[in-house]
């Protein structure tokens, strides 16, 4: 049990099911009135997915699965790795959910766009509660116009390259296609758009010929098997930031092997742990920061047994505002 004090503690299941018991702010001017250094917010949209739909569920599971009691005031959830105290350190709140129409992929994305916005105009680091893959475009998107085009660099955790040019005959939006459209628009230099994790059939030699005109640098697991999970980070966050000084970090979890993310909509086998990407994450953000966050893909009508995909999920958020509290006190 994490050692947490307060005036009066509630155990997880009461209660509104804000992420890790946060304030909640209603609008973008309640939001920047509370002066959040991080905002949370879903982006409950799955009409871009391929196989499996489920993922607008999503950020209603990441924000229930855990276990700690919520407090009456202040939290003193510690992390035990890091030495610190993080909702001690930082102002985390919870805006709430993007209002993402379920007949429209475009309005959803708008919608998205508009929500980061509001939580960046508030000062707040955006992290995003997916939804597909598709919801990145907007996401970054919006983190990019806020800090300049080319300035940001990602690394992207993913069994798959998601640069396809359409899907399904002429969907250009859809979750196979987002960091096309991200590179396409020039918000994030291709050169400094970094992938970890791909594996199984795709992409193929046409999308690969794309990449490797748009100086995609990627790293496939069968290169994590042979040089060491470590060295490959090591190599994909200088690859991201070589130019620019802001990072963004896009996880999906099904860069996770399957026994440790069952909850997707596009399992693959033969992927990370999540130790592997909670440890990752906690480094990556420890060491060089980050801007903004989305994690995406988790389906909870598959994440059986015990919603360990949406734990993960959790835990991801977790590790970063954790390792942006200890980077904060240091």
């Amino acid at each position: 049990m994490p050692d947490l004090h307060g005036d009066e503690l509630h155990p997880s299941y009461i209660g509104m099911p804000t992420y890790l018991g946060s304030p909640f702010a209603v609008d973008a001017k309640e939001l920047k009135s509370m002066k959040p250094d991080i905002a949370i917010l879903g982006a409950p949209v799955d009409m871009g997915v391929g196989n499996r739909p489920g993922a607008r569920f999503g950020p209603r599971a990441i924000r229930q699965a855990d276990y700690w009691p919520k407090p009456g005031k202040a939290a003193n959830l510690y992390h035990l790795n890091l030495e610190v105290f993080p909702l001690n350190e930082l102002n985390v709140v919870d805006f709430g959910d993007a209002n993402c129409p379920p007949m429209s992929l475009e309005k959803s994305h708008e919608a998205v766009e508009n929500k980061v916005t509001e939580a960046l105009d508030a000062g707040a680091i955006p992290i995003v509660l997916g939804g597909d893959h598709s919801i990145t475009w907007p996401s970054a998107t919006a983190v990019a116009k806020k800090y300049g085009y080319g300035k940001v660099g990602m690394v992207h955790f993913d069994a798959h390259a998601d640069t396809r040019d359409s899907s399904y005959g002429d969907v250009l939006i859809g979750h196979g296609s987002p960091m096309r459209r991200l590179i396409d628009s020039g918000a994030i230099p291709g050169k400094n758009f970094i992938q970890i994790g791909l594996r199984g059939p795709w992409p193929g030699p046409v999308d690969l010929e794309w990449m490797k005109k748009q100086e995609i640098r990627w790293h496939l697991m069968t290169e994590i098997e042979e040089k060491g999970f470590d060295k490959v980070l090591e190599m994909a966050v200088s690859e991201a930031l070589d130019g620019p000084d802001l990072l963004y970090v896009s996880v999906d979890v099904d860069v996770m092997d399957p026994a440790y993310a069952p909850g997707t909509g596009t399992p693959e086998p033969g992927g990370i742990s999540s130790l592997e990407l909670i440890r990752a994450i906690r480094k990556i953000v420890l060491n060089k920061g980050m801007v903004g966050m989305d994690v995406v893909e988790v389906s909870p009508i598959y994440d059986q047994p015990g919603d360990i995909t949406a734990q993960a999920a959790h835990r991801c958020i977790y590790e970063a505002i954790s390792a942006l509290a200890k980077k904060k006190s240091m």
